[in-house]
């Protein structure tokens, strides 16, 4: 079997309502590792950042201007069917239901999936570039989201 040479990356980032330690988060805050675990154990997961403070940091970048209530995760997957399923049918999709309860709601673009090579770990740099090119340009195969690979998938099944 040809070994896959693209994978996909998918960079998330939110602004909490209250603080972490805030108990009107704790419903998220005390899950994130569970959810996490569950990532990894799913289909076609490949990596994930662990210490997106030091990665952030590391690279000189303060989400929202620094904002204190700043979240962001960045992982890569093997398809983007794969990271979607994670997204939408498992325990993370519970999650998603109630994020209005934790997050604010923005007026922008809050996630991007794009390619990357089989191997590459990409940066929040490169996300957050991608991210960026999504709000600029809407959804092409270089920045996408869901709305757009169910799209495809449609034009594809016609």
């Amino acid at each position: 079997m040809p070994r896959q040479t693209t994978h996909v990356a998918q960079l998330n980032i939110g602004l909490l309502n209250y603080p972490h330690d805030d108990p009107r988060t704790a419903g998220f805050t005390d899950n994130v590792a569970k959810v996490n675990a569950i990532a990894e154990r799913s289909k076609g997961f490949v990596w994930r950042c662990v210490d997106e403070e030091a990665a952030l940091k590391a690279e000189g970048i303060a989400l929202f201007d620094g904002h204190p209530c700043a979240l962001c995760t960045m992982s890569v997957w093997e398809t983007a069917n794969d990271l979607e399923g994670f997204v939408h049918r498992t325990a993370h999709g519970a999650f998603m239901k109630r994020r209005a309860e934790w997050f604010r709601p923005l007026e922008q673009k809050t996630y991007v999936v794009w390619p990357v090579p089989a191997g590459h770990v990409p940066t929040f740099g490169e996300g957050l570039a991608r991210l960026d090119r999504l709000k600029a340009n809407g959804s092409t195969l270089a920045a996408y989201d869901f709305n757009y690979l169910r799209a495809a998938a449609h034009r594809g099944a016609k």
